[in-house]
């Protein structure tokens, strides 16, 4: 069966896609395609593998030689996933492929805002280190953690890799209960440990459920020195709230590895702060928790898994 990948480069260019080759007749890769160049260059093909490519119904339903969607992701927001259904197309994700790395990047940010990397590392570049009156510089009050409460919103196969991370440095974990399912969940509510927190960290779904889980309210409830870290998705913080409280000093330190638009074409809030307000302990990142080669190449293999339950159900 023909397979047509839509958008490689999403998936950088030192990938092996041997895996997959393995078991199609024949791949056609392209670096990217918009939504009416996959209608074209799905015509004949009988399995799309595809990242952030949307394939909406009316597309779907215009390539009758489609039988599989692989996606080279979690997410599956991209697929009209109703009209795969009425047309017997299916739709196979992958998921846990970037555990350790996403889980690696949690705790690096964490490791940042806690030792106020952002902010030392300006006042070195700036010569404040060679004007010191003695041998270091200590303007900016660090976090140690060990010992410290990190409260986890999201208890899958990352909150629990992260939980343990966080262990490794002393620190005390609490899970929150799923947001919106409070009242059948043994876990505390996270209103509950907000103000014991010293560090928030989020890796939970964007659900109504979730969306500004972390919002004006709740950040009036937390400590005023507590870090909080998004690396799940953007709108799960209320991030203009968020700036708020960190440029009031009512936030210890705020990281995001995703914002509400990406590519953010039209700028955000918190990238124009970077510049315009650098004494804010401040971290974003460009979605780039999951990129570690290990984790791309895992995608590949869980993908060539899927095609091959697929041709063997």
């Amino acid at each position: 069966m023909k397979a047509v990948m839509l958008d490689a480069d999403s998936l950088g260019p030192d990938i092996d896609l041997t895996p997959i080759r393995a078991h199609v007749s024949e791949l056609e890769v392209f670096a990217t395609s918009t939504s009416e160049e996959a209608r074209q260059r799905l015509h004949n093909a009988g399995v799309v593998l595809v990242n952030k490519v949307v394939l909406d119904g009316e597309t779907l339903a215009a390539l009758p030689s489609l039988k599989h969607i692989c996606v080279l992701a979690t997410g599956t927001n991209n697929i009209d996933m109703e009209a795969a259904r009425q047309l017997g197309i299916r739709v196979d994700n992958v998921s846990a492929y970037g555990t350790a790395s996403v889980a690696q990047h949690t705790l690096m940010l964490i490791l940042a805002l806690a030792t106020r990397l952002p902010l030392y590392q300006r006042d070195v570049a700036s010569g404040d280190w060679g004007q010191s009156p003695f041998f270091c510089l200590m303007s900016h009050t660090t976090l140690q953690l060990e010992g410290k409460r990190l409260v986890v919103v999201g208890q899958g196969e990352l909150g629990s890799k992260v939980a343990s991370l966080a262990e490794a440095f002393g620190m005390r974990v609490d899970f929150a209960a799923r947001p919106g399912n409070e009242a059948n969940d043994s876990r505390p509510a996270l209103d509950d440990l907000l103000p014991e927190a010293d560090i928030i960290s989020l890796h939970c779904p964007l659900t109504e459920q979730t969306r500004h889980l972390v919002g004006q309210q709740r950040l009036q409830r937390m400590k005023g020195n507590a870090l909080l870290i998004n690396c799940a998705r953007g709108s799960v913080i209320d991030e203009d709230a968020a700036l708020a409280a960190l440029q009031a000093g009512r936030l210890g330190g705020l990281a995001v590895d995703v914002l509400p638009s990406e590519p953010p074409r039209d700028g955000h809030a918190l990238i124009d702060a970077l510049s315009a307000d650098p004494a804010l302990n401040l971290i974003v990142t460009p979605h780039s928790a999951w990129i570690t080669p290990e984790a791309r190449q895992n995608i590949i293999q869980l993908t060539a898994e899927n095609l091959k339950r697929a041709a063997h159900p």
